[in-house]
């Protein structure tokens, strides 16, 4: 399965959030860290923006967020 991996403004428009509360969330837990795309690009890959989308229209706490966000990012290690 190809997985698409978007850039800020993507994320942005997918999230809803500006790009200060992207790097906010990213450094509580309640988003993935960035994946490095080139010299000086990164992204999220859209799956994992999805992902933490559909927890929180669930109503997931911020605990129960912050576990899906290691999940995935350990899902990554798997994958790789």
């Amino acid at each position: 399965m190809s997985q698409n991996i978007l850039r800020m403004k993507a994320i942005s428009a997918r999230s809803g959030h500006c790009r200060s509360t992207i790097y906010r969330y990213q450094k509580i837990g309640l988003l993935t860290a960035m994946v490095k795309i080139g010299m000086r690009s990164v992204g999220l890959p859209e799956l994992e923006i999805d992902a933490i989308n559909a927890a929180r229209i669930a109503g997931k706490s911020e605990n129960e967020i912050r576990a899906l966000v290691i999940k995935l990012e350990s899902d990554r290690e798997v994958s790789a």
